[in-house]
């Protein structure tokens, strides 16, 4: 009986209906450590024998693959695969299949969540409520602000028409514009200069970059307007977090929502406890309808590749 190792946190913790369609279609499922993003060398030990992996956002290097002799084919449950070594799959012949767009509404939505919470400093008041402390701070509404998109794919787009139900301008930056993509007078393609000098909010919706450097430099950060904030619900590499500290201490940037981190849990907590920040524990795609869609999806693959 061919295996497949299964290894979303969401997935190991709390299973899904849907992985009962690997086992009617004649695999055995292998779970990594339930609720806890598997290390390498858990990988090492549970990837040999396997001919199929459903994978979470775990790094898989080439010496994790090197170790899977018999592995044929990689099923993200999401649409990132930067935290897989492709070179080496390609070397190694093993196919990737991704979960395209199955957690974009879910990431979407928490991307204006985490705006709504700066503007309205909900953490800050419900904290100081829960004290039985009565303190304010002056929030600022969306309507005629600009949101800055960095990135413009399925998520961004998505986020593009709930800010733009907010009232918002939106500035969109991406390499090759979808000019097909219309929804509004108020939403225009820009370049990096304008979206950093114009935007109140800059958002974050693209892949990493090739060369793992981030995006979001200091010099990046100079060219925003003072008092912005950032949103990052993408890749954790795309910023750079000490120059994040830096501008919100200096008062650079008003706040920073996050919800990606280079380690996770982070090995660092000094960005994550900033009073400046809201942070999420990679809660993007971490819906019930988000869960079903890329779970349903990455099962299919896997069963259409190996059948």
């Amino acid at each position: 009986m061919k295996k497949i190792l299964v290894t979303p946190r969401s997935l190991t913790r709390d299973g899904h209906p849907a992985l009962e369609n690997l086992r009617e279609a004649g695999f055995e499922i292998v779970y990594s450590t339930p609720g806890k993003q598997p290390s390498e060398e858990e990988l090492i030990e549970l990837l040999p024998g396997c001919s199929g992996y459903l994978a979470g956002v775990e790094r898989i290097s080439a010496k994790v693959l090197e170790s899977a002799k018999e592995l044929k084919v990689i099923s993200r449950n999401g649409s990132g695969v930067d935290n897989i070594d492709l070179d080496a799959a390609s070397r190694l012949g093993i196919r990737i299949c991704k979960a395209e767009g199955a957690n974009a509404r879910g990431v979407a939505e928490l991307t204006i969540a985490l705006i709504l919470a700066l503007v309205r400093s909900i953490p800050f008041h419900d904290s100081k409520m829960k004290a039985g402390i009565w303190e304010r701070k002056k929030g600022f509404e969306l309507e005629g602000k600009t949101l800055g998109l960095v990135g413009c794919g399925q998520i961004g787009k998505l986020v593009t028409l709930l800010g733009l139900g907010f009232g918002t301008n939106v500035l969109a930056y991406r390499r090759h514009p979808d000019l097909s993509f219309k929804p509004s007078e108020k939403f225009a393609y820009a370049d990096m200069d304008n979206l950093l000098r114009e935007s109140d909010i800059i958002s974050l919706h693209r892949p990493a970059s090739p060369d793992g450097k981030p995006v979001i430099t200091s010099d990046l950060i100079e060219r925003m307007k003072t008092g912005a904030l950032l949103i990052n619900t993408s890749r954790a590499s795309l910023v750079d977090d000490e120059a994040v500290l830096k501008a919100l201490d200096n008062g650079k940037l008003a706040g920073y929502g996050v919800d990606v981190y280079n380690e996770e849990p982070p090995e660092d907590w000094k960005l994550v406890k900033h009073p400046k920040v809201i942070s999420t524990p990679h809660i993007g795609g971490y819906t019930r309808e988000s869960v079903d869609r890329a779970t349903v999806e990455a099962v299919e693959n896997l069963i259409k590749y190996l059948k």
